[in-house]
């Protein structure tokens, strides 16, 4: 079994047994599920990672890390976070339903920190606090939500059903790339059953042996996360569009959205000895990695990428550029090459940026460009308008619309963007 579908197996085979255990349910009974199986602890918090080598599915963008947490919400039940604000670009709390669409979102600079504490990503060209002042805690709820107290919508129980849900908290470009989580650890997490006792979820440790979870609930499991999934994915792209011309999706619902980020799309499909270039104008953003603040006053965008994605099922990213990985020539422009290594040409110039095509036995690929959180003088120039007044981003972002052609690699390597057609 490939590595990536027998994480998956393990995650969807695992879910029932985690979420009836917090929701009070009975488990399972054995012949329901195979006896190789290692059972999970059921109060335990972040089962799953995420990210472009583990459980790399639905677009994922490879410079953020994904934790995922299923839950469900019995009667009175409320989950009580206590974290601290991590050394990164971004970073969120979301909640989706089954259907893998957003429920709510609580941003880094939203949530109010605790009492003595502050928020590196709220006070605008303010200093970083250091770490033993940036807690805050946030709650879980069912029902409305109230930001301003730290509330998080959640799915509640009905009619005598708890529905599976699922808290996530996205960390992209922490200062320290060798810390996914930013430097600090995944917030404590506690289960709360309306005044009763508090139920501590110790953050999971198990090692699972992705091998013992066959038979027919997994096999119908992984069925039903790959329908959901393929569903959406087919339906992101209206039809009829040519290939390499970047368009805003007709939804990414069903794909775990981020609901800070929008994205524009480009289909492509792979030719021996063709390339992409794309070009296009690049935003101002915070270089964290430099040490830049968050909050550096004149950024256009918190953050934005361009990632190239297998188009097929489970929809992993192949590669990544993100802004602080992508060179610009003088005039603020990036130029990319998405390519196979048979055909990446054999030098580049210092203003390109190559992006792999990945396995040339997937045909089918789509290039994202990704922006997150414009700032308000931008915005008319941004994916975001572009969605939210539904015009044509080729128009409404000017000159930061990527353009793109086909091109053989030649062609690219003796004349550049130029002789492919871009300007």
């Amino acid at each position: 079994m490939h590595a990536a579908a027998a994480r998956l197996r393990v995650f969807l085979c695992t879910l029932a047994l985690v979420c009836l255990g917090l929701a009070g349910a009975a488990p399972p009974t054995a012949t329901a599920v195979p006896t190789a199986a290692p059972t999970p602890s059921p109060l335990c918090a972040w089962r799953y990672m995420s990210n472009s080598t583990v459980l790399n599915v639905a677009f994922p963008d490879a410079n953020a890390t994904y934790w995922v947490l299923p839950y469900t919400l019995g009667p009175n039940t409320t989950l009580e976070l206590s974290g601290t604000y991590p050394a990164a670009r971004y970073f969120s709390l979301n909640t989706y339903g089954t259907d893998f669409n957003t429920v709510d979102t609580l941003r880094d600079n939203q949530i109010v920190p605790d009492p003595g504490s502050a928020n590196p990503f709220g006070n605008a060209g303010a200093a970083a606090p250091t770490p033993t002042n940036r807690s805050w805690h946030a709650t879980v709820v069912p029902g409305a939500a109230d930001h301003a107290r730290n509330q998080i919508r959640g799915l509640p129980a009905a009619a005598g059903s708890a529905p599976i849900g699922f808290l996530i908290i996205r960390v992209y470009v922490p200062d320290n790339p060798n810390s996914a989580p930013g430097g600090v650890p995944l917030p404590e997490v506690t289960a709360k059953v309306g005044s009763g006792a508090a139920l501590p979820m110790q953050p999971c440790g198990a090692v699972f042996d992705p091998a013992a979870y066959t038979g027919p609930i997994a096999d119908a499991a992984t069925a039903g996360f790959e329908n959901v999934i393929a569903k959406a994915a087919s339906g992101a792209f209206p039809g009829n569009v040519p290939e390499a011309t970047f368009v805003n999706p007709a939804s990414t619902s069903g794909l775990f959205p981020n609901g800070d980020n929008k994205y524009i799309g480009a289909g492509l499909t792979y030719q021996p000895g063709r390339i992409v270039v794309v070009r296009g104008k690049s935003p101002s953003f915070p270089d964290t990695r430099a040490g830049q603040p968050v909050t550096a006053p004149g950024r256009q965008l918190r953050y934005w990428s361009m990632c190239q994605n297998d188009l097929v099922s489970p929809y992993p990213v192949v590669a990544c550029a993100s802004d602080f990985q992508t060179r610009l020539d003088a005039d603020g422009y990036y130029t990319y090459v998405v390519a196979a290594p048979a055909d990446t040409p054999a030098t580049v110039a210092p203003t390109v940026t190559v992006i792999p095509w990945g396995s040339t036995t997937v045909a089918k690929k789509v290039l994202f460009l990704r922006y997150m959180l414009p700032a308000p003088a931008f915005y008319p120039q941004s994916i975001q308008a572009s969605q939210d007044d539904h015009t044509d981003p080729a128009v409404t972002m000017g000159p930061y619309y990527p353009r793109a052609a086909y091109c053989s690699a030649a062609v690219f390597a003796a004349g550049g963007y130029r002789a492919c057609g871009l300007h």
